[in-house]
Formats: structure tokens, sequence, C-alpha cells
């Protein structure tokens, strides 16, 4: 009996070793910058991204309306915006910029591009001169400026921007115009992708930009040319193949939770709000906010799978099993490109944690 004892604690032992855990990154305390970032304040953090030498960045949304940096040895920095809700003017330092309800931003190089939501624009953080700069939209909420410069054209909540992995384009969920558009650096000018305004579900196959979209949400391009779409109301995963023929992927339509190990078409969303790549297979992270999990649609096979929450909405099981793990309405999900690990926004619990790889 001793023995078999003894060969089931070490069984046990070795699988807890193996197991993927949920660790903090940042949140949960009351520091200000310059502090740890597992000691710090957070509030409503909404999407995360990293340069190229592995610093975290991240915006907040309502009440925090900053972007911030989490630096290789863990410290929290705040590098613009003043706390306080406005609309700045054109190239301001990082510490006058106000903004209004950020909800993504792109790490390029020298340029942190943000999506400045209730803004109507597009701004970039330059960090070498720590200035604000808007790129595009004019401020002003409608349908406009379609095939000229970035300056003169007229968004409706930008709520979601994203980087074809050769830069050529930037993609712009345009939420409110129920359009995807991109920016094309080369020609100077911005088009319709996807979508023509009107609300609906877009017919399988058909010309993209001849389809209706519910309410695009978030969008995320592959290196095999396939840019995905994610419908918040939509309850779905759509994706433009490179003929420019739009497909729903992944979700039933209708608000829901399960599926997870079969077929993606019949899993069920709820309320999603963010999507990214991750380049280790080009499949897509899913941020399934309203049902507090992190899901993961696999396009070689077309199925979705679970990574991490348990479906109710909590704060407990930090440093421990993912699916154990609780979320409070999580908006942002990214890999590291260094460590290939997953890290979370959990937004309504002010905090950012990652996905550590068993060993």
């Amino acid at each position: 009996m001793r023995y078999l004892l003894t060969v089931g604690a070490i069984l046990l032992a070795g699988s807890a070793q193996g197991a993927d855990t949920i660790v903090l990154v940042a949140g949960g305390g009351t520091g200000a910058d310059g502090t740890e970032a597992t000691k710090a304040k957070l509030v409503q953090p909404f999407a995360v991204d990293f340069d190229k030498d592995g610093n975290i960045y991240f915006v907040e949304m309502a009440g925090g309306e900053r972007l911030r940096k989490i630096d290789t040895k863990g410290i929290l920095t705040t590098l613009a915006g003043t706390g306080k809700k406005g609309d700045s003017a054109n190239k301001v330092a990082g510490d006058k910029a106000e903004f209004n309800g950020m909800h993504n931003l792109i790490c390029s190089d020298d340029f942190i591009f943000l999506a400045d939501t209730f803004n109507h624009r597009l701004r970039m953080y330059k960090l070498s001169q720590n200035e604000v700069r808007t790129f595009a939209g004019t401020g002003t909420e409608g349908f406009a400026g379609e095939g000229g410069p970035p300056t003169k054209v007229d968004f409706k909540q930008p709520i979601c921007i994203a980087m074809n992995p050769d830069q050529s384009k930037l993609y712009i969920a345009d939420i409110g115009n129920k359009r995807i558009r991109y920016l094309d650096p080369k020609k100077g000018a911005i088009f319709t992708f996807a979508g023509t305004g009107k609300g609906g579900v877009p017919k399988d196959g058909e010309p993209a930009k001849d389809q209706p979209l519910v309410d695009p949400r978030a969008v995320a391009a592959d290196k095999n040319g396939n840019v995905y779409i994610l419908e918040r109301n939509g309850h779905a995963l759509r994706v433009v193949d490179k003929a420019g023929k739009i497909r729903t992927v992944a979700g039933t339509g209708k608000a829901g939770i399960g599926g997870d190990g079969g077929p993606a078409l019949k899993a069920a969303m709820n309320g999603p709000k963010f999507i990214s790549i991750d380049p280790a297979d080009d499949s897509v992270l899913i941020a399934d906010t309203e049902n507090h999990q992190i899901r993961r649609y696999i396009p070689k096979t077309e199925t979705m799978e679970f990574v991490a929450g348990t479906g109710k909405k909590g704060s407990g099981g930090l440093d421990g099993d993912p699916s154990k793990f609780e979320m409070g309405r999580p908006h942002g999900v990214s890999v590291h490109p260094k460590t290939g690990e997953i890290y979370i926004a959990d937004s309504d619990n002010n905090r950012i944690v990652k996905i550590v790889k068993g060993k």
C-alpha cells in the first residue's frame, strides 16, 4: 500500500509540474509609476502589445485614459495621458495628452499606434520624442473621406486597429460605420475593406465589400493574407480570404457558451471583444468577454479550443490552473513575441495576467 501511495504522489507531482499556470503581470495593488507592476494600480486595461525588446505596453480605458509601459525589469510607467477624458491638440507631449476611450494599440518600432475611439481619431505616440500626434481622423463622427488622406477621414468610433505582418496595411474596425477600413501607407489613403455600412449577417463566399456586417468589434491579419473580423453582438468570427471573399468560421450567431473541442461553427460566444493571431500556428485567440473566457479558433481543423476562464465572473484562481481562473470581462489577449506566453487584459479586475506554459 505504501508503494502505491508513493507512486501516486510521484504521478501527481509530475502532472502539476507540467501544468500551465496563470501568473499576475500587473495590477491588484495601489502603487503608482515607478513601482513594480505587480504592486501597482491599473484602471480598466483594455489591450496589451509588445516591442521587439520584450517591453509591455497597454492602454487603459474609461477612468484610466492612459498609455502605460512595463519594462523588462517589471517596472510600470505612464507614457501618455493625463488620466482625464479629453481630446488634446495634435503634437502634444505625452503627459499633456488627453484621450477618450482608447480600446487598442499597436507597437511598431519607435511608434505606438492608438485607437482613440470616442474621439473618432487614430493617434500615435512617438517614443523618441515623447509626443502624441493624430495621424487619421478629423475628430468628427461620421463617414467621409474615402480614398483620401487619413487626416481628412471621418470615423465613427474606430475601436480596433491591426497591422498585417508585412506592415503594408493598417486595418481599422470602424464599428459605428459597420465597416473594416484600411490605411495604405504607400498611397497615403484610407479605403473600405469589408462592410457596406448596413447592419446584417454577411453571406458566405461573397465579396466582403458588398456584404453587411453586424458590428465589427475587432480585426486581425495573419501571414497567409487572411483578415479575421470579430463581431460583438453578432457573436461570431468571420474571415476575409486573399480573394476578398468573406465567410463565418466560428460562433452560432446567438449569445451562449460552450462547444470547445468541436466544430467552431457550433461553439457559442457571448459578446466577444478582441482577437489576435498566434504566430506559432496562425490560430486566432478570442477574448470572449461576456463569458469571461479566452478561446482559440484553429483554422486547420475549423475547431474551437478552450484556453482559460471558468465562464463565471470573478477574481479567484490566480497562480493556478487556467481552467479554474476567474476573470472579469477580459478585453485583450496577445502572445508575447519572445516567450510565446499568452497575456490577458482582465479589464474589470484591473489587472494583466499571463499563462505560463508548464515544463
